[in-house]
C-alpha cells in the first residue's frame, strides 16, 4: 500500500534521576555525598532506507516514545544514556513541526539524517551540588523532560520528469511503452491510483526516472478527486510533461484540458507552473485527432510532441529529447531556508522568563524555564523543595506575586501543582 503522508507524535527519552547517596564505609564517618548523575534519554532519529518507498510503516503509529536514561546510583556511578530510538524512511521525506510549520529535516540523500527530538539530560546527583558552603547537599535533580513534537511527514518522490493530464490521457500507457514500469491500464478514470516510477533510458543510454502521477482534475490542488495528495510528487522533478488527449472522444475540448490542468498547477505551487513544461499531443492515431490538433496549435505556440502511446508513434524522440533537456537544467532547491527551522534567525527581546495570570482565585505561573524547573524538583526531598523556592525568588516571581496583589494563603499553581503562597 502507497501511504505519503502520516502525523505522528514522537517523545525523545526523559533523562535519568540523579541519586542522593552518602558514602558510608567502616571507619569513614563522613564520607560526604557520593550520588552519580542520571543518564540521557533517548534521541528520537529520522533516518533514510533505500529499501523503502512508502511511509505504511508508520500509518499505524500514534506516538514514538525514547527510553529513559538510567537513574544514578551511589559511590559516584552515573546512569546509562539511552540509545537513540532510529525510524526508517524513504528518501525524498520532508518533516515537518506542526506547532511551527517550519521545515525540520527535507531527507533527499541516501545518507540523510536528522534528530527530530532530543532526549532529555540527566538529573545531577548529590555529589554535583556539594560546595564549600554546602558540604552535604541532601537532594538531587530529576531527570529532564525530552522533547515532544507533532510531526507530520511526507513523501515527495524523487524522479526527474513528471507525467501530469486529466484522468484516461493515456500517461499510464506511456510510461509502460518506455520503460519496465507496470502501471495498471484500463478504460476508466482514475485507473491509476498510486504514482508509478519508471526507469527510462534514451538512445544515447542516459537514463532517468519519470513519475506518472494520478490524473487531476479541477480543484485538484484543493483537494477535489485524487487531489493535492499527488500533486506534491512533482515538487522535485525537473521537467513536467503535460499529456493531453487529443482526440477528444471524452467530450473534452484540448485546450480546455491543457488550460484546467495549468490552472491547479499554478494554483498549487507557483514554482510548479514555472517548471520547464513539454507538451504531449497522445492519440494521434485516433481520426479526429489531426483537426483537434490544428486548432490547438492556434491556441499554443510551444513545441508539441505528437505520439501515439498505443502505437509508440514518437515516443523514442520524446525520450530523446526530455534527456537531452535534463541534462540543460540545473535542479533547484525544493524549499527556501527560511521554511527550515534550523535556518531561522530568532530575534530575542528582553522579556521575563514566565508569565503569571489568574484563572479564578488561582494565580498561574507558566513559563518553559520555571516548567522545567519544577519538572526536575523532587519534592518529596526537604532541600529540593527549599532550592525550588529559591530559585523562584532569584527569578523575581515573589516580588511579581506580591505586586499583583497575591496575599499569604492565597493558591498558586504550576503546571498541575497546587500549593499555598507565603510571606
Amino acid at each position: 500500500m502507497f501511504i505519503d503522508e502520516v502525523t505522528l507524535q514522537v517523545e525523545a527519552g526523559r533523562g535519568g534521576d540523579g541519586c542522593t547517596s552518602f558514602r558510608r564505609e567502616k571507619y569513614v564517618p563522613l564520607g560526604g555525598p557520593d550520588g552519580g548523575d542520571g543518564g540521557r534519554g533517548a534521541d528520537i532519529i529520522f533516518e533514510v532506507d533505500e529499501g523503502l518507498h512508502t511511509l505504511l510503516d508508520l500509518r499505524y503509529q500514534k506516538k514514538i516514545i525514547g527510553k529513559k536514561g538510567e537513574n544514578g546510583k551511589g559511590k559516584n556511578k552515573h546512569g546509562k544514556s539511552m540509545d537513540s530510538v532510529i525510524i526508517k524512511v524513504p528518501q525524498g521525506t520532508v518533516i515537518t513541526d506542526m506547532s511551527t510549520d517550519l521545515i525540520l529535516g527535507d531527507l533527499k540523500d541516501k545518507n540523510d539524517r536528522i534528530i527530530v527530538a532530543k532526549g532529555g539530560r540527566g538529573g545531577r546527583g548529590n555529589a554535583s551540588f556539594k560546595t564549600a558552603a554546602n558540604t552535604a547537599p541532601s537532594f538531587s535533580e530529576k531527570g529532564e523532560p525530552g522533547e515532544v513534537r507533532m510531526l507530520k511527514i511526507e513523501l515527495k518522490l524523487l524522479a526527474d520528469v513528471g507525467l501530469v493530464g486529466l484522468p484516461s490521457v493515456g500517461k499510464s500507457t506511456i510510461i509502460s511503452k518506455i520503460s519496465k514500469a507496470k502501471p495498471k491500464i484500463a478504460e476508466y478514470h482514475f485507473t491509476t491510483l498510486t504514482p508509478n516510477l519508471g526507469l527510462v533510458k534514451a538512445s544515447n543510454n542516459q537514463s532517468f526516472v519519470m513519475a506518472d502521477l494520478p490524473g487531476l482534475i479541477k480543484g485538484a490542488s484543493e483537494g477535489v478527486g485524487l487531489g493535492d495528495r499527488f500533486l506534491r510528487h512533482i515538487e522535485r522533478t525537473k521537467l513536467i510533461v503535460h499529456v493531453v488527449d487529443m482526440s477528444g472522444n471524452d467530450g473534452v475540448d484540448p485546450y480546455t484540458a491543457y488550460q484546467t490542468i495549468n490552472a491547479e498547477l499554478q494554483a498549487f505551487s507557483e514554482k510548479l507552473i514555472n517548471k520547464p513544461q513539454v507538451i504531449v499531443a497522445n492519440k494521434m492515431d485516433m481520426p479526429s485527432s489531426s483537426d483537434n490538433l490544428k486548432e490547438f496549435k492556434t491556441k499554443v505556440k510551444d513545441k508539441i510532441f505528437e505520439v501515439s502511446a498505443i502505437t509508440g508513434l514518437g515516443l523514442q524522440e520524446l525520450v530523446d529529447y526530455l534527456a537531452q533537456t535534463l541534462t540543460q537544467i540545473d535542479n533547484e532547491p525544493l524549499y527556501e531556508d527560511d521554511k527550515f527551522e534550523s535556518h531561522v534567525i530568532y530575534t530575542f527581546q528582553k522579556e521575563q522568563p514566565y508569565t503569571i495570570s489568574k484563572d479564578d482565585d488561582v494565580w498561574v505561573i507558566s513559563g518553559d524555564m520555571v516548567e522545567k524547573l519544577f519538572k526536575m524538583t523532587n519534592f518529596n526531598q526537604e532541600e529540593g523543595a527549599y532550592r525550588f523556592a529559591r530559585k523562584l525568588q532569584k527569578l523575581g516571581i515573589d516580588d511579581k506575586l506580591r505586586e499583583l496583589g497575591c496575599k499569604d494563603g492565597d493558591t498558586v499553581r504550576i503546571l498541575d501543582f497546587y500549593f499555598d503562597f507565603r510571606e
